[in-house]
């Protein structure tokens, strides 16, 4: 094991929960200081992140690595609805399975950077960085 995959085992509870500060911080300034109007798909997406912040940062405080069977379950449907959502906006066809009939439609791009980063997948991003750290730092408790 090196020293890179060490550090993250010792502390993924500090790294995930900074991933969801940094996560829930761009999401409120886009939507509060962009105002940039979430879709049906990000509102989904924010209630398995916002929680995170929460449990991650109280876990984090107490050192308990407990919360981590109850953390990743949030971090990997909010990340399957990140799948779907940016699969929506990358392929028209998508949007007609199930399109959004209130509000601002899901496959809206308000940023696309080189032409493929947009808000859905900075979300993924962010849920995999949490789903990867949590799932390292689950194998050193049990021992694997």
């Amino acid at each position: 094991m090196n020293k890179f995959s060490a550090f993250c085992r010792r502390n993924c509870l500090y790294l995930a929960w900074f991933v969801s500060v940094v996560a829930v911080a761009g999401s409120l300034y886009l939507s509060e200081v962009l105002k940039y109007e979430p879709c049906k798909l990000c509102w989904f997406q924010r209630i398995f992140m916002y929680p995170q912040l929460f449990l991650l940062g109280i876990a984090t405080y107490r050192g308990d690595k407990r919360i981590i069977p109850y953390v990743l379950p949030l971090s990997i449907i909010g990340g399957s609805i990140s799948i779907y959502h940016y699969a929506e906006q990358k392929i028209p066809a998508l949007s007609k399975v199930l399109p959004c009939t209130i509000g601002v439609p899901c496959n809206t791009d308000y940023l696309n950077f080189f032409g493929f980063i947009t808000i859905p997948l900075l979300a993924l991003i962010a849920f995999a960085l949490i789903t990867i750290l949590l799932w390292t730092g689950r194998k050193e408790e049990a021992g694997e």
